[in-house]
């Protein structure tokens, strides 16, 4: 499924770090303990300052707050990808769920769905085409090859790559797969994967994923996926 850009106003922005920071505290003990310390430390220092110079220096003031809120906003942006990432091993569907927090990367979810839950996932960046296959069964590898015949008379020239996300020995973990597909090469231009990911979705509209290889709560609240978009 292709992301576009959302617009979202003052409020809405507001709302969204409300739901990632009650998503992150309720799955992570050490974010009110990071936050707090986060609050504290500039404006303790702020306040030092003031007393130290013995006036009261409405900068040194101002300047803590700025980065009290800088702070927060960093350890809320870390704990809650941590948190969504433990939410998302080894659940189905967890390979979909973190490339769809990934900016200027298109995912299709279930190109290919096997009988025995397996999924084949087709993203598009600026790599060019990768496919995510996994599932509990041994058929997910034939079902991604399958997929990769069938793009490879499509796409021409643009590379396609393949990977397993699981894990078993030999497959890609969920953990690293964010990085993995950040560190291939840059082979066609932002404009030209858009325009593939449009010309493939008209082409053949993906499978259903049935509602139970991919729960319902599985995706992260729309505040947690912000924060992780900005990593």
């Amino acid at each position: 499924m292709a992301k576009e850009q959302e617009k979202v106003g003052f409020w809405g922005r507001l709302k969204q770090i409300g739901t990632a920071f009650s998503f992150t505290a309720k799955r992570d003990s050490l974010f009110l303990p990071l936050v707090i310390a986060a609050v504290a430390l500039p404006i303790g220092i702020a306040v030092i300052l003031v007393f130290v110079l013995g006036v009261l220096q409405w900068p040194y003031l101002l300047g803590g707050v700025l980065i009290a809120f800088l702070a927060v906003m960093i350890v809320l942006n870390w704990r809650t990808s941590k948190a969504v990432m433990a939410e998302t091993v080894g659940k189905p569907g967890a390979a979909y769920a973190i490339v769809d927090t990934m900016k200027g990367w298109y995912v299709t979810p279930g190109i290919a769905v096997s009988a025995q839950q397996d999924l084949v996932h087709r993203v598009i960046s600026r790599p060019g085409v990768v496919l995510l296959a996994e599932g509990p069964s041994g058929r997910k590898k034939s079902l991604m090859n399958q997929e990769k015949k069938k793009l490879n008379r499509v796409v021409g020239s643009t590379p396609i790559y393949d990977f397993i996300v699981g894990e078993q020995e030999g497959e890609l973990s969920v953990r690293d797969l964010r990085k993995r597909l950040n560190k291939l090469p840059r082979n066609i231009s932002g404009k030209q994967a858009g325009d593939l990911n449009r010309r493939l979705n008209a082409l053949k509209p993906s499978m259903p994923i049935p509602k139970g290889p991919v729960p319902q709560n599985m995706k992260p609240p729309k505040g947690a996926r912000k924060a992780m978009r900005g990593k």
